[in-house]
């Protein structure tokens, strides 16, 4: 197999680069070179350019939007905006809902919200874990109960990343009590603005708003808004989370944090040698570039069968597995590297305009908030546990 890029290709990756150059915003790449808070205007100035360039919705097929890509353009494009410090492509509509609606939705729907999450005037958030159903979600307890022409929903969903910014939420409700906890879920698209819905704020350990709980009380959901049919949500979800598996992955960011890896370790010396070149902690980083090729051909080989039409399965648990264990390691490594001058944390300084003494090397201040993030890595879109058990069972049908 051949692994070299072929001259189409490079030219494509230098299309994305010069587009890249003259479309992000150089406020906006800043503020996530140094991982300062992004608003929502941040999040939607790169993805609306985007989307008037055409390169929005690269999963989709090109009669809803899509790009019409290769799996290989895809995956240039990713590691070009990563590489360039853009805010990442917001994936609840894009990447998570919109698949579903392609799949499952009817064509009214399809009409109505493709476009609108392709213009940004629609912004998605996920509603599937509750307190107590997380990794067990078929025991949720948000109910939807049939009133003629509508649902009333009443319940609480937990975790709802960038959920005070979205005006919709898709979510799963049980339907039917009296059966298999799988079979009575259905999958519902609600207005965050209906009355008796209501967003409250989770502060992370990183001082972070970036989650929350959504409360909802007798709130009305017209019938109209059933993704597919009822009690059949679990199989939407399972879809969905396939997708949003293959993308915690995390390819890029995994690459980039390592030559970020390598670049600081070069810096800091131990006994008057780079720790670069320390026996011990070259090997660890060998150990992850590793981990991280092998991963990346596995999840080319993933997304290309996806593109076919084949929803992954197994293939997205092993690299939800991999690439978050990737992704801790190698900030774990950073930490041990620069040692004690990790700890210095101030949660201020990540507010645009912060401009105090700061403590140590400029890099020094991130670290701490890049290791409480990536702590919660193998926790979302299914835990690691979860995934293992997944991936058993399919071992044990083979």
């Amino acid at each position: 197999m051949d692994f070299n890029f072929t001259r189409e290709e490079n030219e494509f990756r230098e299309e994305v680069i010069n587009w890249l150059k003259e479309n992000l915003p150089h406020n906006i790449s800043e503020k996530v070179r140094s991982y300062k808070r992004l608003s929502k205007e941040d999040y939607e100035i790169f993805m609306k350019k985007l989307s008037q360039k055409g390169w929005l919705a690269i999963n989709w097929p090109v009669e809803y939007g899509g790009t019409g890509w290769s799996t290989i353009q895809k995956h240039i494009f990713e590691e070009e905006i990563v590489k360039a410090n853009a805010p990442r492509i917001v994936p609840f509509g894009l990447n998570m809902l919109g698949p579903v609606l392609i799949e499952y939705g009817s064509k009214k729907q399809k009409e109505f919200y493709l476009p609108r999450i392709l213009s940004c005037e629609d912004w998605w958030a996920q509603g599937y874990s509750e307190p107590g159903s997380g990794s067990d979600l078929a025991s949720l307890k948000t109910i939807a109960i049939d009133k003629g022409d509508h649902y009333l929903v009443n319940g609480q969903k937990t975790w709802t990343t960038l959920g005070h910014f979205a005006n919709k939420i898709f979510c799963l409700v049980k339907t039917n009590s009296k059966c298999k906890p799988q079979e009575g879920i259905s999958f519902l698209l609600i207005d965050i603005k209906s009355s008796g819905v209501e967003v409250k704020p989770i502060i992370t350990l990183d001082g972070e708003h970036e989650v929350n709980e959504v409360w909802f009380t007798d709130v009305k959901v017209p019938k109209e808004n059933l993704l597919g049919e009822e009690n059949k949500g679990w199989t939407y979800a399972k879809y969905l989370l396939t997708h949003e598996r293959t993308g915690i992955a995390g390819v890029p960011y995994s690459k980039s944090a390592i030559e970020h890896l390598k670049k600081i370790s070069s810096t800091i010396y131990n006994n008057g040698i780079p720790l670069i070149k320390d026996p011990i902690f070259s090997s660890q980083i060998a150990e992850l570039e590793i981990d991280i090729n092998a991963m990346e051909i596995f999840n080319l080989r993933t997304v290309s069968a996806a593109s076919e039409g084949k929803a992954p399965a197994m293939e997205s648990s092993l690299l939800k597995i991999k690439g978050s264990i990737i992704r801790q390691k190698t900030c774990d490594l950073l930490r041990k590297a620069i040692g004690p001058m990790a700890l210095p944390y101030i949660s201020e300084q990540f507010d645009e305009g912060w401009n105090e003494e700061p403590i140590g090397p400029e890099y020094v201040g991130k670290i701490a908030k890049q290791y409480f993030i990536n702590r919660k890595i193998s926790i979302y879109g299914g835990s690691n546990e979860i995934q293992k058990n997944i991936v058993a069972k399919s071992a044990f049908k083979l």
